[in-house]
């Protein structure tokens, strides 16, 4: 089992042609992910490391039945390529772009709700699950396959902590980069939920950021919802009062948003709690066991 993507998803690459749809496709190709093909408008007709390039999503639907897209395009015309997907019927939209307009993301948000479809990201590394799909932007070789799901706001930092459970002799499910923006698709209480549901993870680990509600709503709900033990980290402890750290979202508005504060509130619902990243590997070791 697994969430958001496995080896029968249908992928394609918006913006398949560019330079960082071309780097990215051809590592995730290489590393077995079914990608079925890529859009590119006005280069349709074309191949592009040896998969068919189409004007539109549409059209990658209708010929190779594509379910899963990532999207690499630019920040000014992302938030059209999201709303393109889910008018298409693609299920599970990835955004890696970085630097989408919020006004535009509002759009986006706003325009998918009534759509069936699930949007990770903006700003995020993506979706793995280990030995079968890489759709994103990880180090594929970090991964290894087992039963320790992982969300995370951070891409670093998921692959920091998959790299110190697999050390632990433990391996993944499937680990969710959701993003760092002020507006996201998937919300770190609905990731945590879909691993939550998933019979073959075991643990999951929620690291989270300064900045917004998303940890202690998820937190909260883990205390009513939760079967399943749950490590937890929140980064950016010593980011000043005000200060914008890394992600346009992690940003200290109230006294809730501080590291400090998130942290009290998940230890109340039964979350564990680790101070350092260091400690995250161990941590889910000791859980298990």
């Amino acid at each position: 089992m697994s969430v958001l993507v496995n080896k029968d998803s249908k992928i394609i690459v918006q913006g398949f042609t560019g330079s960082e749809g071309t780097f990215h496709a051809e590592q995730m190709i290489a590393y077995g992910t079914n990608v079925v093909g890529g859009v590119t408008p006005g280069k349709g007709g074309q191949e592009h490391l040896g998969k068919p390039v189409f004007n539109t999503v549409q059209e990658a639907v209708e010929k190779v039945g594509a379910d899963t897209t990532i999207i690499f395009v630019p920040p000014a015309f992302a938030a059209d390529a999201i709303m393109e997907a889910a008018d298409a019927g693609i299920k599970v939209i990835i955004t890696i772009t970085e630097g989408i307009p919020v006004a535009d993301m509002i759009k986006a948000f706003d325009y998918i709700k009534s759509k069936d479809c699930r949007l990770i990201g903006p700003n995020c590394p993506g979706v793995i699950t280990p030995g079968e799909a890489k759709v994103g932007i990880m180090p594929g070789f970090v991964f290894k396959e087992g039963e320790v799901g992982i969300v995370s706001k951070s891409g670093t930092l998921t692959y920091e902590a998959a790299d110190q459970v697999v050390r632990q002799g433990l391996g993944i499910t499937t680990a969710i980069g959701i993003g760092g923006d002020p507006i996201i698709g998937t919300t770190t209480k609905e990731a945590v939920e879909l691993l939550m549901n998933d019979d073959d993870t075991k643990c999951i680990v929620m690291i989270g950021e300064i900045g917004g509600q998303l940890e202690p709503e998820a937190a909260k709900w883990v205390k009513e919802n939760g079967t399943k033990p749950v490590v937890g980290f929140i980064a950016g402890e010593t980011a000043p009062k005000g200060r914008t750290m890394g992600h346009a979202g992690a940003i200290v508005g109230g006294a809730e948003d501080t590291a400090e504060a998130k942290k009290a509130i998940m230890k109340e619902c039964g979350i564990h709690v680790v101070d350092s990243p260091a400690e995250i590997g161990k941590k889910v070791k000791e859980v298990l066991s």
